[in-house]
C-alpha cells in the first residue's frame, strides 16, 4: 500500500482546449509530477482519449502549453476552460459524449492524514467541437436527458479521497490488497458506469476520483479532558438504488433497496493528524430481503403492499450470502417492524421474514446460521415507563459481545513501500499514482481485534426506527472504542452522557440525510427528542410537516428522481429509436439499453388492486412447465382471509388480565410456558406462517401487548424462552408497572423491561442470550 503522505496523486487539474483537442493538465499536491491528457474533439458520437505517458516537471509542462497554443494560432490557439478536481465520467444521451468534472471542492475530514472531500460543484463540458455536432445533440430529448442527469446534485452527500479508499470500510483496507479499477468495481461507488469507459482504456484511474453517496461527518471531541475524532460515514449501495416507494425488498441478485453500511471511526488527536491507535466499527441497513414493493399513488398516503413468492427464498439467500462474504459471521438481524395491527400490513411481512430465515436456517451449519431479533419499536415507543434506548443500549451491548471491532495500532516509520511485513498500511492508492522509487511517509496498522460478522438492522423503511436503533449500537460501541483507546476507563456511556447527546446528534443527521435520499423527508426523530426532553406540542408538529413532506416527494417527485439515479448509474442507457426514458414504467429500466431490446410485456403480472386502504396483497404464480407455454395466474388473498389471521381477541385464555385501576399499578397475569400455550395462538401463529417454533433461530425481543382493551397502557404479555427441540426452558413471571414506570419483581428476574438503571446492573438478559446463540432456538417476551 502506498503512502499517508508525499504520494503522487494527481489532485488538481487545469482543461484547456483547442478546436481539435482538450488538455487536462493534472499535477500532485507537492507541484512534482504532472501529466498530461488529451481527448479528441472532432469525433462527433465516439469518445477519443489519449493519455500522455510522460511526467513532466512544471516548467516542462508550461513549454508544452506554449508549443500547442503556437501551433494552433490559425484555428484559435489554446485556450483555458476551467481549473477542476478530477473527472466524475462521461456519459452520452443520443449524440455526443460529455465529460463531468468537480470544478469545486471541500475538505470534511481525515482519515489517518488521507483527506475526504466533498464536491462543491460539478460541471458537465461538450467533447466535440460545435463545428462536428451531429443534429440530434439539439433535439428535444437530448436536452431533457441532459437536464434529467444534471439533476443528480453532486454536492448533496457525495464524497470522494484521492489516496484512501473511502468506499470501503477500514477493517476492508486493511485486509485486502485490491487497488485501482478493482475498488470501482464495489457496491459503493456511484459513478463506476461512468467512469467505466476511460478506465477500461487508460487500463489505470489516474484521473477519476470514486464517489461515494451517503453520509460523512467529522469532529472532535473531548472526554475527561482528552479529545478525540468521531468519524460516522454512510455508504449508500448503487445496486437496486432509488426511491421510497419505487424500490422495496430484494431483487434476484439477492440486492436489496436502501442498503446503507455505516462505519464509525474513533481515533485520538495528534499533532500531525496520525493516531497511534484507532478503532471501527461497521452495521449494516437495508429493507427486508423479499421480493415485496408497492404502487405509488397520489390518493393513498399508505399504498398496499404486494408480496411476491419466492421459490426456496432464492433471493433472500443470495443476500445473506453476500452480508456473509462482506462482513464474515455471525449475521444478527434486529427487525423493528410491528407484530400487531387492525390491518396486517408490517405483520405479515414479519411473518415471511421469520418463515423465510427459519428455512434458510435448515441448511446452514451451527456456526453460520442467521440470529434473528425482533422489536416491535413501534409499540415499545408508545409505552408509557418503557425506556426505549435503554432497551437498545442492552441489545446493542450483547450483540457487540458477538461482533466486536476493529482495533489497530498505527506505526509510522520513512522508508519505500514494504509489504513484505506482516502488518497493512492504513490507506491504499487508488493505482499506481505515486512514483516507485520516492522515499515516503508510511503508516502501518496492526490489527488487535477484528470485527467478526455484523448487526443488520431493517423497519420497514429502514429511515426512522432504524436510525434509532443504530445509534444505540453506535453509543455502545462509542464506549468499547474509547476504552480500548486508553481515553475512558468504563466500558460504557450512559445516555445521560454529554457525549451521548453529541453522538445522538451524529445520528440525527445522519438519519435525516439518509431519510431525504430516499424517503424524500428528514427522517421522524420522536425518540430522539423525547429524550432530549423537547416540547410535545412542536415535536408532533415537526413530524406532520416531515409527514407531509414525505407523501408529496413520493408521489409527485420520486418517479423522476428515480429516472435521473438510473440514468446515472447506467441502468438506462438512451439509443435512438428506442423509447425514452420516460415513456417507461420505472420496471423497464433494465430491460433497455445500448445493445438490449425493449420487452413488450414487464415480468410482473397484472395486479388487481385493493378497496381497503393498508392491505397487503400476495401475489402467487404458477411455476412454468414449459419453454414455450408459459402459465401465469395471479391469486389474491381476499378480505376475508385478512380478516381472519388478525390476532385472536383479548379474550383469549393464555393471558389473564385484571382490569386496571387508574389511582393503582396495573396488574399483569402470569403467562404460561411454551407447552401450555393455547391452542388459539398456536393456530393463530400458523395461519400468520411463522414456522415451527421449537426448531427455528429465533431472539423475539417483541414487548408482546394485548390490543383493543379499555386499557389506558398497553397490556405486557409475557411469553416463553424456547430452545433447541430437546431443551425447551419454561419461563414464567409475574411484573406490576406503576404510572412512573418502574418495577415490582416477580417470581423471576428475567423481565427485560426495566428501567434504565435496573438494565445496567442485571446480566439476567445477557445469559439468556448468550445461551440463545449457543444452542439456538427463539427467546419470546
Amino acid at each position: 500500500m502506498e503512502a499517508m503522505t508525499g504520494g503522487k496523486f494527481l489532485e488538481k487539474f487545469r482543461l484547456y482546449e483547442t478546436r481539435s483537442k482538450f488538455y487536462l493538465i493534472g499535477r500532485d499536491k507537492s507541484r512534482i509530477h504532472w501529466r498530461v491528457l488529451k481527448i479528441d474533439r472532432l469525433e462527433s458520437t465516439e469518445l477519443g482519449v489519449e493519455e500522455d505517458p510522460t511526467i513532466y516537471t512544471e516548467d516542462e509542462c508550461q513549454e508544452l502549453l506554449c508549443r500547442i497554443h503556437v501551433g494552433n494560432m490559425l484555428t484559435g490557439g489554446l485556450k483555458f476552460v476551467t481549473k477542476c478536481y478530477g473527472i466524475v465520467g462521461f456519459v452520452k444521451f443520443l449524440g455526443p459524449y460529455y465529460m463531468v468534472i468537480i470544478t469545486r471542492r471541500r475538505k470534511i475530514g481525515t482519515i489517518c492524514g488521507h483527506e475526504i472531500y466533498s464536491v462543491g460543484k460539478s460541471e458537465m463540458i461538450a467533447i466535440p467541437s460545435v463545428i462536428v455536432w451531429p443534429n440530434v445533440a439539439y433535439s428535444r430529448d437530448e436536452n431533457r436527458y441532459k437536464r434529467l442527469l444534471c439533476s443528480v446534485d453532486l454536492s448533496k452527500d457525495f464524497f470522494f479521497s484521492y489516496s484512501y479508499n473511502i468506499m470501503r470500510s477500514l477493517q476492508k483496507n486493511i485486509s485486502e490488497k485490491n487497488t485501482g479499477q478493482v475498488v470501482y468495481e464495489t457496491m459503493c461507488v456511484w459513478n463506476e458506469f461512468l467512469t467505466r469507459a476511460i478506465r477500461n482504456h487508460l487500463k489505470n484511474t489516474c484521473w477519476t476520483v470514486a464517489l461515494v453517496h451517503g453520509f460523512f461527518k467529522q469532529s472532535k471531541l473531548s472526554v475527561s479532558g482528552k479529545d478525540f475524532w468521531l468519524t460516522l460515514i454512510a455508504r449508500r449501495s448503487r445496486h437496486f438504488a432509488g426511491t421510497r416507494f419505487l424500490k422495496r425488498g430484494v431483487n434476484e441478485k439477492g440486492r436489496v433497496a436502501n442498503d446503507v453500511e455505516t462505519e464509525q471511526i474513533v481515533f485520538e488527536d495528534t499533532s500531525d493528524g496520525i493516531p497511534t491507535q484507532i478503532a471501527s466499527v461497521v452495521q449494516h441497513r437495508g429493507s427486508i430481503p423479499l421480493v415485496w414493493f408497492q404502487e405509488t399513488s397520489r390518493l393513498n398516503i399508505r399504498p398496499d403492499i404486494i408480496l411476491k413468492p419466492d421459490v426456496d427464498y432464492k433471493a433472500t439467500r443470495l443476500h445473506f450470502e453476500n452480508l456473509a462474504l462482506r462482513y464474515g459471521n455471525p449475521i444478527i438481524i434486529l427487525n423493528l417492524i410491528k407484530t400487531r395491527e387492525k390491518k396486517p400490513r408490517e405483520s405479515l411481512l414479519r411473518a415471511e421474514f421469520a418463515k423465510a430465515i427459519h428455512y434458510i436456517n435448515k441448511s446452514l451449519p451451527d456456526d453460520k446460521r442467521l440470529k434473528f431479533l425482533h422489536m416491535d419499536l413501534s409499540k415499545l415507543s408508545r409505552r408509557k415507563g418503557t425506556n426505549v434506548l435503554a432497551l437498545l443500549n442492552k441489545v446493542a451491548s450483547d450483540v457487540l459481545d458477538l461482533t466486536e471491532f476493529l482495533h489497530c495500532e498505527i506505526s509510522t516509520s520513512t522508508k519505500p513501500d514494504d509489504t513484505s511485513s506482516g502488518e497493512e498500511t492504513v490507506g491504499r492508492p487508488l493505482d499506481d499514482r505515486s512514483s516507485r522509487d520516492q522515499t515516503e511517509c508510511a503508516a502501518k496498522l496492526a490489527p488487535l481485534l477484528l470485527q467478526k460478522g455484523v448487526l443488520r438492522t431493517n423497519c420497514i423503511d429502514c429511515l426512522d426506527r432504524t436510525n434509532v436503533a443504530q445509534f444505540a449500537y453506535g453509543l455502545v460501541a462509542l464506549g468499547r472504542q474509547l476504552h480500548v483507546l486508553g481515553l475512558i476507563e468504563a466500558q460504557k456511556i450512559e445516555l445521560h452522557d454529554p457525549l451521548a447527546d453529541d453522538l445522538m446528534d451524529f445520528y440525527e443527521r445522519m438519519g435525516d440525510t439518509l431519510a431525504i435520499q430516499y424517503g424524500g423527508s428528514a427522517a421522524h426523530n420522536k425518540i430522539f427528542c423525547e429524550q432530549r426532553g423537547q416540547w410535545k406540542a412542536a415535536t408532533q408538529s415537526q413530524e406532520f410537516l416531515r409527514t407531509l413532506q414525505r407523501y408529496y416527494n413520493n408521489a409527485y417527485t420520486d418517479h423522476e428522481k428515480q429516472d435521473a439515479i438510473n440514468m446515472f448509474l447506467g441502468h438506462f442507457q438512451p439509443q435512438q429509436g428506442k423509447p425514452a426514458l420516460w415513456k417507461l414504467d420505472s420496471d423497464q429500466h433494465y430491460n433497455i439499453g445500448r445493445q438490449g431490446t425493449l420487452k413488450e410485456e414487464i415480468g410482473r403480472s397484472f395486479i388487481k388492486r385493493s378497496l381497503s386502504d393498508g392491505n397487503i396483497l400476495l401475489e402467487n404464480s404458477l411455476p412454468i412447465t414449459n419453454c414455450n407455454n408459459e402459465t401465469n395466474s395471479t391469486e389474491l388473498l381476499p378480505m376475508q382471509q385478512l380478516d381472519d389471521i388478525r390476532e385472536p381477541s383479548d379474550s383469549a385464555p393464555e393471558i389473564s388480565i385484571c382490569e386496571p385501576n387508574p389511582c393503582s399499578s396495573m396488574n399483569y397475569g402470569t403467562v404460561p410456558g411454551r407447552h401450555s400455550m393455547s391452542e388459539e395462538r398456536q393456530s393463530y401463529l400458523k395461519r400468520l406462517g411463522y414456522p415451527e417454533l421449537h426448531s427455528s433461530n429465533f431472539l423475539d425481543l417483541d414487548l408482546l401487548s394485548s390490543s383493543g382493551n379499555s386499557c389506558d397502557e398497553e397490556v405486557f404479555e409475557r411469553s416463553s424462552l424456547i430452545n433447541s427441540p430437546m431443551d425447551v426452558i419454561s419461563v414464567e413471571s409475574s411484573t406490576s408497572y406503576s404510572e412512573q414506570g418502574h418495577i415490582d419483581e416477580g417470581r423471576d428476574d428475567t423481565d427485560l423491561s426495566r428501567s434504565s438503571s435496573q438494565l445496567s446492573d442485571v446480566r439476567d438478559y445477557s445469559d439468556r442470550f448468550a445461551h440463545w446463540v449457543a444452542n439456538g432456538g427463539m427467546l419470546c417476551y
